[in-house]
């Protein structure tokens, strides 16, 4: 998630509509490279506003959303669950509704510009603690129920998380590591605590802290393919909605 394709494509757009302008209006050429050019500009518009305001692909890159989400998984991303946001300038101007504890989001995390992809499980003004594995906000527990035999490593189990009735799958270490056994933060105002579905093994809020609304990029909501290595056969087994 480290390419910034929306800068790529938006610049690359704006010059193909400089070459259309001039080919429509100075030059005026039948054949070459600016009608060439200028020609690709309806298509790239097309596809710029489609990635932009509507749905967005992105591929897993690490092991960080495991269970939910795995390394070569290509996912589908709500742009506008959120809010319509200018490309690039990524300034929100529509208002549409706001993150839901549960959801698993694609933002910018508040030290780097690269994607990350994390659940939301603290909203403005929320406190989270997370003690010896186990998650609590505002004092109350998050119920955990163990899953014995999906868990592909002796070290660690995956169990299913309840936020208000809604469940989703998380694995965890046996023993916690550091930033399961005794954390606490309250989440500031027009801020969102995020935190990976593979907790023990996650750079998360509880590492970099809670991420602004205002580079929030959108609302995971499918996976449509898997494709972990280049040689590898593409599988549309694991394709479906992801909770």
């Amino acid at each position: 998630m480290d390419l910034n394709f929306e800068l790529i494509l938006t610049l690359i757009f704006l010059l193909a509509a400089v070459f259309w302008l001039l080919n429509k209006f100075v030059v005026k050429q039948q054949e070459g490279l600016i009608e060439f050019t200028g020609s690709l500009a309806p298509v790239l518009g097309l596809v710029l506003i489609l990635r932009s305001f509507i749905v967005e692909p992105f591929q897993i890159p690490s092991q960080s959303m495991v269970p939910t989400l795995k390394v070569g998984d290509f996912i589908l991303v709500n742009k506008w669950a959120y809010g319509v946001r200018l490309p690039v300038l990524r300034t929100k101007v529509i208002e549409v509704a706001s993150p839901e504890r549960g959801d698993v989001m694609v933002f910018f995390p508040p030290h780097t510009d690269r994607y990350f992809i994390k659940r939301v499980v603290g909203l403005p003004g929320d406190q989270v603690n997370v003690i010896n594995g186990v998650l609590y906000i505002n004092g109350e527990k998050m119920m955990q129920t163990s899953m014995p035999d999906m868990s592909e490593s002796p070290r660690s189990v995956v169990m299913t998380e309840t936020f208000d009735d809604a469940e989703h799958l998380i694995q965890k270490r046996r023993s916690p590591t550091r930033l399961s056994q005794n954390y606490s933060a309250v989440v500031p105002q027009g801020h969102y605590f995020m935190m990976g579905d593979n907790r023990d093994n996650s750079s998360d809020s509880r590492v970099w802290g809670p991420v602004p609304e205002e580079r929030i990029v959108g609302k995971a909501f499918a996976r449509w393919m898997f494709w972990n290595t280049f040689f590898s056969v593409p599988s549309f087994e694991r394709a479906g909605t992801i909770y």
